[in-house]
């Protein structure tokens, strides 16, 4: 499941690494050619809305093969598509399809015993994160060796194998909600409304992966800027992040024992830290690599330490709330994307690890009026 989850969501990030190399392609400017990665985001903000919901509804493995399915459909588009008009709007409806990996984290949720759900979410979400990050690598390397094109009709190739292995591998998932699509959809909003901690921790989570999609967007374009890096190089940068990736593991560990909400704020000071490394990357590869490193640790265990707290409000509704959260957070990706080309047309490197600064310092600021107001007791949750 946590491989599954990362070859879904790496399906939005195999562009990152190839911005400079498509702005160059089409002729188009850096500022253009960010919204690749935004409207891949909205498309999978759409998904996020209209088809995770049906994870309460249907049953998921049948959901998880149709919709994996789509997106090898769709990659495949995407490689062969003519313009930069087509590729935007295969990658539109393969966002909004490889939302097949929020359908696999809260059915993990749902397998997994209580006593060990932190660990095993934060399992899936390890691997989802090291889609992404990975994604940039594979990207940039074929990308260097093969072209463009391949890297879209090998992810097509791999999609495809894995939604064979879905019918094959997974376990039938009943659903666990009654009445009909309307009914699931009032229901979103009606969890949207009635739980304040769904909706704090979904715009802590927004911000959070708002500064790290806009760091991601603009690093292809200072490399080569600053370096005159190729794509494997600057694909390669994402290996730095498996690190921060796989350290904060433990962050499940933390969320099992009780600690998530406290927890919280610590891994946000991490993120905020990061950036002050990053500003030196462009004439440091150390620093570069340590604020890569502590900006995916930071962003890694906040993510956690959200979805713990999150799962714990209904266990019939774990789709829906995933909704509720990922489009808050993916909401934030699209706008980081958004102004990070914009950031870096107008003032270069400097400005946007200036928006990826006061975007984490903002995500603290809903914790701390959230979490801070309550006695160091009433932090810890007691199974």
């Amino acid at each position: 499941m946590a491989a599954g989850a990362g070859l879904c969501v790496a399906s939005n990030y195999f562009v990152q690494p190839l911005l400079p190399l498509l702005a160059q392609q089409f002729g188009i400017g850096a500022s253009h050619a960010g919204f690749l990665v935004t409207v891949s985001q909205l498309g999978y903000i759409c998904g996020l809305l209209f088809l995770v919901p049906l994870g309460d509804l249907l049953e998921r493995r049948s959901l998880l093969v149709a919709c994996t399915s789509l997106t090898a459909v769709f990659l495949c588009g995407m490689g062969l598509a003519p313009n930069v008009y087509m590729l935007m709007a295969a990658s539109v409806l393969v966002g909004l399809t490889s939302v097949a990996a929020q359908v696999l984290v809260p059915m993990a949720a749902h397998l997994a015993p209580v006593a060990r759900r932190g660990r095993v979410v934060s399992t899936v979400m390890s691997g989802l994160l090291l889609g992404i990050l990975l994604a940039r690598f594979a990207s940039g390397v074929v990308a260097q060796l093969m072209g463009w094109r391949a890297v879209y009709l090998i992810a097509a190739a791999l999609m495809a194998l894995f939604a064979w292995m879905c019918g094959r591998r997974l376990p039938r998932v009943p659903p666990t909600a009654t009445g009909g699509w309307r009914a699931l959809m009032v229901s979103i909003v009606q969890l949207a409304l009635n739980e304040p901690v769904l909706r704090r921790r979904g715009l802590v989570g927004g911000l959070s992966f708002a500064g790290f999609a806009a760091f991601w967007t603009a690093l292809g374009f200072m490399l080569k800027d600053s370096r005159g890096a190729g794509e494997a190089a600057i694909g390669s940068v994402a290996l730095a992040g498996v690190v921060g990736a796989l350290s904060a593991r433990f962050a499940g560990r933390i969320a099992d024992r009780g600690w998530a909400r406290l927890s919280t704020g610590g891994f946000l000071v991490v993120t905020v830290a990061s950036w002050a490394a990053l500003a030196a990357a462009p004439s440091s590869t150390a620093a570069l690599v340590a604020g890569v490193i502590v900006l995916d640790l930071g962003l890694q265990g906040t993510h956690i330490s959200n979805q713990s707290e999150i799962y714990r409000l209904d266990e019939r509704a774990r789709s829906r709330i995933t909704t509720v959260y990922m489009t808050l957070y993916f909401i934030g990706g699209a706008l980081g994307s958004a102004l990070s080309g914009w950031a870096y047309t107008w003032r270069g490197w400097p400005a946007v690890c200036g928006l990826g600064a006061v975007l984490g310092v903002a995500a603290w600021g809903v914790w701390a009026l959230g979490e801070l107001r309550l006695p160091l007791a009433a932090m810890r949750h007691r199974s």
